[in-house]
């Protein structure tokens, strides 16, 4: 699905939404892009990169944006492409990130568009703000995770935790290469070109990509805290257990070892005695009891 907008008398934005490779390939070889861009375009693992051809006045920059639908319980990135080619800005978009295009429509009604770059520029803006609530609501999961573990380290509990922790990691990546991206951008040649205002709300867009980079390695950082935490606190209880099973398992061998050595076939003290079974028991009891006391002692 092909939708052209036309965003002043000279400017016009083109978006593409489709995950076939033979339709985004003539859609570019329309508008005379390289078709190495149409495998940079649907390559879901493609990083956040830019390129620039001279000679055709190309610039094409691939942006990680979030996919708001969750992928085995977590999120993830993926990869949309901007292109800005003469006077039009070209978009590639797919089923799970077509909301950005959403939101770039929005702000075709509200704002007065003075540029293709400005206007990718606070597309870009737009994007990396619509990270934010998802971390936010990362975090209150992780408090609440957090809570139902102090009162029950559950594998269900634990797992959640995990799911957590790799939809961080996405966003910790995604958010990094989106900073060396907007960087990349200003030390370009293209920077050189910008107007003062293009220029001011590329600052904007890096300022908001590192922002959210932070946050989100903040959030990581707790992650791999309580983690780390938890894991110490199972493996403490495993010692703990082992510990118990090993003190009963050698205090069960005491009563063996004597109603064994009573029970041999030849000739032995007691054996005429009335009260041998009474006193072998209490034999029993008290070498388990001093043995029970020393290893007490020894494993606290």
């Amino acid at each position: 699905m092909i939708r052209n907008i036309q965003l002043t008398k000279e400017l016009n934005w083109i978006n593409i939404k489709t995950n076939d490779k033979l339709a985004l390939g003539q859609f570019y070889e329309t508008h005379e892009i390289d078709a190495e861009i149409v495998d940079y375009s649907l390559d879901k693992n493609e990083r956040a990169h830019l390129d620039y051809d001279q000679a055709t006045n190309t610039f094409v920059l691939i942006f990680n944006v979030l996919n708001r639908t969750k992928v085995a319980h977590h999120y993830e990135t993926i990869p949309m492409t901007f292109i800005v080619k003469d006077n039009t800005l070209l978009t590639v978009s797919n089923q799970n990130n077509h909301y950005i295009c959403e939101m770039m429509i929005k702000q075709v009604a509200s704002k007065e568009i003075s540029s293709l770059f400005h206007f990718l520029f606070s597309s870009l803006f737009l994007v990396v703000d619509s990270f934010f609530p998802y971390v936010e609501m990362m975090d209150q999961d992780i408090k609440r995770i957090n809570t139902k573990l102090k009162e029950k380290t559950t594998k269900q509990n634990l797992l959640s935790l995990s799911d957590l922790d790799t939809g961080i990691i996405y966003l910790v990546s995604s958010s990094k290469q989106n900073v060396v991206l907007i960087e990349q951008v200003k030390a370009h040649q293209i920077f050189r070109l910008l107007t003062e205002v293009e220029k001011e709300r590329l600052d904007d867009v890096l300022i908001e990509t590192k922002q959210l980079s932070e946050m989100a390695q903040l959030s990581s950082q707790i992650l791999q805290q309580l983690s780390g935490t938890y894991n110490n606190i199972l493996n403490n209880n495993l010692n703990d257990t082992m510990k118990i099973l090993t003190v009963l398992s050698i205090l069960m061998t005491i009563p063996t070892i004597i109603t064994g050595f009573f029970g041999m076939n030849m000739p032995l003290p007691l054996e005429h005695n009335v009260f041998g079974w009474g006193i072998t028991l209490v034999m029993s009891a008290v070498v388990w009891g001093v043995l029970s006391v020393i290893l007490r002692r020894i494993i606290k």
